[in-house]
Parts: structure tokens; sequence; C-alpha cells
């Protein structure tokens, strides 16, 4: 490509999106490929363009928008789609309700590449249908083509994006304490449970209450497991006090607990653990309380078949304390990136 004058450049062919921004409008006022005319000349220099780039070929140069094309070709991902290029721009839309994943890593390297820029949400973020999830373009109006290649080299045996559906899940809920048993008080955690899991593809296939009585607790996850429960949610109990029986009602079935506390605040005391394929969760009492705890920050996780390991638990600390808005915005925060 050749930078000219708008006056040199009639007859010649525009290499770029030219945009203007007036009157609430912003977008692309002159399209690539365009043959620019001599009425064009006075549109240019009102939006401020004396010059601009015409093409001409170059031996291993590439366009931004066919390098643009290239880099959304390396990085497919089932569920969503790429819109562009539009301004050197391709993005990507999410087609449906999911878990986004991305290869960090991965993405590091791309973007030390040179002229490749790569922005996306973070890892591990829920998104709705039509949600934009990931632009990508070069710097420059072209780039090396060797640059294109590399990166095309590194996604060819890792996948950069993914994102998960949400998957239906079947659900026990076991309440626990003796005070809400006997009527002492009144329980306030199903119509939260029932409440978060509206936003799910999921069936609450019971809600038990009971007495602090180790057989009782295990008795009623049991009877869940049985009807085909894929994932079991427990609350009260769920301290270090030795009176507290949930954990150990958990352990008496069989399941292995991945962390009984979590470096995350509201839901210090989160207990995650897995039953074969059945996800288990002990949700601290914060979530009856406050709109917004760890409960929240994993249930996406589960639901979109994400199986955490102890490791993936620590990384919670960074971003794991909530700022407890007086307008709680999650997920669009701080809280629970990692």
């Amino acid at each position: 490509m050749k930078k000219v004058t708008v006056g040199e450049a009639i007859g010649m062919e525009l290499c770029h999106d030219i945009t203007a921004m007036r009157d609430g409008f912003k977008g692309a006022a002159f399209k690539r490929g365009h043959v620019i005319t001599k009425e064009d000349v006075p549109a240019l220099l009102d939006i401020g363009k004396k010059t601009v780039f015409v093409w001409e070929d170059a031996e291993g140069e590439i366009h931004e928008e066919d390098a643009a094309l290239r880099m959304a070709a390396m990085a497919p991902v089932t569920g969503a789609h790429y819109t562009g290029p539009s301004e050197g721009k391709m993005q990507l839309m999410a087609d449906i309700r999911g878990m986004f994943r991305v290869d960090t890593k991965l993405l590091e390297e791309i973007n030390s590449i040179g002229d490749i820029t790569i922005s996306c949400l973070p890892d591990h973020y829920p998104v709705e249908e039509g949600a934009r999830i990931v632009s990508m373009r070069i710097v420059p109006l072209t780039t090396r083509e060797e640059q294109i290649r590399k990166a095309e080299e590194l996604c060819s045996e890792r996948k950069l994006f993914d994102l998960l559906p949400f998957q239906n899940r079947k659900i026990g809920v076991i309440i626990t304490g003796s005070e809400v048993y006997a009527g002492r008080i009144e329980d306030k955690f199903e119509p939260v449970v029932r409440t978060k899991m509206k936003a799910y593809p999921s069936q609450i296939l019971g809600v038990s209450i009971c007495d602090d009585d180790l057989e009782m607790i295990v008795a009623a996850a049991k009877d869940y497991l049985d009807q085909g429960a894929d994932f079991l949610i427990f609350t009260g109990g769920m301290s270090v006090d030795p009176d507290d029986l949930t954990p150990t009602a958990i352990r008496e079935l069989g399941a292995r607990i991945i962390s009984h506390g979590v470096p995350s605040q509201p839901g210090n005391m989160t207990l995650v653990g897995y039953l074969g394929d059945t996800a288990i969760l002990g949700v601290p009492g914060a979530a009856i309380s406050l709109p917004t705890t760890m409960f929240d920050v994993l249930l996406p996780q589960i639901f979109a078949g994400v199986r955490f390991t102890k490791e993936d638990l620590i990384r919670l600390g960074d971003g794991g304390l909530c700022q407890q808005c007086k307008v709680c915005h999650f997920p669009n925060c701080t809280f629970g990136r990692y």
C-alpha cells in the first residue's frame, strides 16, 4: 500500500475503511475497495482526511481484513459465529448461553507476535446468547504474512477459545439444622436456590430438610442419587464446629471433597466435591443474606460441566473478595475472576 493525498487518490482503490463520527454516527464512511472519485474529495476533507492509503501489491504483505479473516479461521468456536470484517476487525458472537473459556497462555503467545491484537472476555466467564466475546485485528493496515502464519501454527494443535453450553442438571437440595427441622425458624434457603436455578437448565428433584442427624442427611442424599441426581446442594452445618455434620455426611456418601473452604469472601466455607460424575456443593449461610457469593461464581462452571481441581479453587483468591456494591453488577465485576 502507499500513502497519497486525497487529490492524488482519484481513481485509486482505498485499502482500508475510513471511519467517521458525526451527529451520533460512528462507522465506515468509505469502505475498503472503494474507488475514490472527484466527488469524494470534499467529503474526505470534511472528516479530516488529507491523505489516504491506497492499495499496491507487495510480496509477503497482507491486508488487515484478510488478516482478520485468517485469524478468525484459526480459532473456530462451536456455538458462536464471527462477524466482519468491519473496520479491520472480526468479532465473535455467542449463539448460545454458556461458559466462555480461553487458553490464556496461548492468547498471550499470539498477542506477543507483533502486529496481532486479540481481546476477549475473561476465561471462565458466563455469557448470554448474542454476547460479543472476542474481537481481533492487526494494528497497522497491513502486516507481514509470516506473522499470521505463526499464529496459525500456534493454533494448529491448541484451542484458543471454547464456549461450553450449559447442561441440564437434576438437583437434590439438602438443608440441615435442628432449628429448621423443628420449625423453630423458617427456612430461607429453598427460595434462594429455586430463584438461582431458574437461570440454568435444571430440574429440582426435591428439597429435604434434615435434623442434625448423620443418618438422616446421608439417607436424603442417597434418595436423590437413586432418582438420578447429578448435582447435590447442601446447606447448613458448613462450619468447622464439631457439631456441624454436613461435611461428614458428604464423606459418608463416598464423595471426594476437593476443598472445604476457598480463598473467597463471601463464601469462605464453601465445600466442593464429587461422587463419580455428581457435583456436590456445600453452601454457607451467606448465600441467604447476600445477593452474590461463591455459590453464584461456581454455579455456571458446574452447569457447563467444568470439573474443579484444588488448583482451580486456590486461584479464586485473586478476585475472590466481593466489593459488596450497593447495586450488584455480577458477573460484570472483579468477583470470581480467575
